[in-house]
């Protein structure tokens, strides 16, 4: 998980050499057209707004408002004071940066309000610098002038870019979870049928016994009872995630049915060692679905992602309540494969996995190979 983090620190760290960089060779550059300490504004100003930029990722929007009205400042001092045209290329370019963080990160009436106000700074720099058009050849104001509309262009194209790339990525994240939950769905029909089915059994045996031996009835009916309280905490966990309903009810595969998945995936893949409960685990019908997808989704990531893993470790344990499904792969070390294994196919197990009270983890072992490990909860008896 601490993948994210490194990159946006390098990124910082690149942006911070190039503005450093930028506000090094205008300052050379002034220092030789201009002489004295004329460069000295320009370049505090270019300062100002890379910290800003550097800090950006507090508050997109008011980072890049700040920016902007930083620059519109300098502007107007720069033109009533004879200074150097601003902004320069130490201010421009993290002004870009603040501008494309906005454009792409903030809702859209903000982010077209941050895009018209860098076209507004770069409206001001070309009405200042058409108004000492004399003075042009001296102060380059033209070259500032396309320097700031460039820069423009390439910040709200990003921007655009990011937007585009964030909305996309949200919608497929969201078509996951709503399939997921469909199929959540379909399987509370399959919960009430089986609890129901139980309590429809005892309640007919109870009138069978009722008449002839009513101690034997107070049993089915505390059979009823039970079976009505496991329907109630299986509907509880899954009612909360869904916003459909669905009349199909295909069988949920129990943890029984993994020895058939892994002879299925050795067929075309690593070794598996398959280690779950003897016999019958008792699990509610909804956890043992869990368990099979869990480790579905696993095996088909080793293949996908992994295909030079030798061994995959397929462990289903329960103790203390929870049930823990864990699956572990041999494959080659993460970095080489890292970009590629956070996939939709997580986010449709965590959707599953934590709509039933549990957790999921997913990632990189010290060693190599990677882990995904799913813990829910077990007997709803146990919970009550």
């Amino acid at each position: 998980m601490g993948h994210p983090d490194r990159w946006s620190v390098a990124a910082d760290v690149g942006l911070g050499l190039g503005c450093a960089a930028a506000i090094a060779v205008q300052a050379a550059a002034l220092a030789v057209s201009w002489g004295g300490a004329y460069w000295v504004f320009g370049c505090g100003v270019g300062v100002l707004v890379t910290l800003l930029a550097l800090f950006r990722r507090r508050h997109r929007g008011w980072a890049a408002v700040a920016g902007l009205v930083v620059a519109a400042v300098a502007v107007l001092v720069a033109d009533l004071a004879g200074l150097p045209h601003e902004p320069g290329p130490a201010t421009a370019l993290p002004l870009a940066v603040l501008v494309a963080s906005a454009v792409g990160a903030l809702p859209a009436r903000p982010a077209v309000a941050v895009a018209a106000g860098g076209l507004a700074v770069v409206a001001a720099t070309a009405a200042a610098a058409g108004a000492n058009s004399g003075s042009w050849s001296r102060t380059g104001a033209a070259a500032v002038t396309w320097w700031n509309v460039a820069a423009w262009l390439v910040a709200v194209g990003v921007g655009g870019a990011l937007r585009v790339a964030d909305a996309r990525r949200r919608s497929t994240a969201e078509r996951v979870r709503r399939d997921e939950r469909l199929e959540l769905a379909r399987e509370l029909h399959d919960v009430v049928v089986h609890h129901i089915t139980g309590i429809v059994v005892q309640a007919q045996a109870a009138q069978l016994v009722g008449g002839r031996r009513p101690e034997l009835a107070w049993q089915s009916l505390a059979g009823i009872e039970s079976a009505g309280a496991d329907a109630l905490a299986a509907m509880r966990r899954l009612v909360g995630v869904l916003r459909d309903s669905a009349d199909a009810a295909p069988s949920s595969a129990g943890p029984e049915q993994l020895a058939e998945l892994a002879a299925r995936f050795e067929r075309d893949g690593a070794t598996v060692r398959l280690r779950v409960p003897d016999g019958d685990p008792g699990w509610p019908p909804e956890v043992t679905a869990t368990v099979y997808r869990v480790a579905r989704e696993a095996l088909t990531n080793v293949a996908r992602h992994a295909p030079d893993a030798g061994a995959v470790a397929v462990t289903v344990v329960e103790a203390a309540g929870t049930v823990t499904v864990e699956v572990v792969d041999d494959g080659p070390p993460a970095p080489a494969r890292h970009p590629r294994r956070h996939g939709y196919g997580l986010v449709g197990m965590r959707e599953r996995v934590e709509a039933l009270g549990g957790t999921l983890a997913a990632g990189p072992r010290p060693g190599g190979g990677w882990a995904v490990t799913a813990v829910l909860p077990g007997s709803t008896r146990e919970r009550r």
